[in-house]
């Protein structure tokens, strides 16, 4: 990987980009950029692309950040709450933190009514949730 790749890298990460545009940022023409692309992806220094959604624009306009600490009960613990947290839709974000509280989690509904039901239903019901602290905004 020279510093090509890493400028290409980081113009990803930067924005979503045609690669008409990504060519003309990294300053070279379509066909290059598009095969140290393609090589990027084959070499796993890509490992997939994603929309960023604005959680307004689709209806979720209540976000909440809550605060999650953990019992550690056995060496899977932190698999198992992570594997959780990541098969409930409305966790926009899980962040582990290496201290107390363990994880934050930026949560996004409809209103109040419906993050009080996900709190109840599902954060609550986490494997491994020892105590749940939401914070709203």
């Amino acid at each position: 990987m020279d510093a090509l790749d890493r400028k290409i890298l980081t113009e990803l990460q930067l924005d979503g980009l045609t690669i008409t545009e990504l060519a003309a940022r990294v300053k070279l023409s379509v066909s290059p950029c598009h095969r140290r692309l393609r090589d990027l992806e084959r070499e796993g220094a890509i490992r997939g692309y994603r929309a960023v959604v604005d959680p307004a624009a689709v209806g979720l306009n209540f976000e909440a950040l809550v605060f999650a600490t953990l019992r550690w009960e056995n060496p899977d613990t932190v698999t198992v709450f992570e594997e959780a947290v990541a098969a409930v839709p409305h966790v926009l974000q899980a962040q582990r933190l290496f201290g107390e509280p363990d994880y934050l989690l930026r949560v996004a509904t409809t209103d109040l009514a419906a993050f009080q039901e996900l709190y109840d239903q599902q954060l609550a019901r986490l494997p491994g949730v020892q105590r749940l602290t939401p914070a709203l905004r």
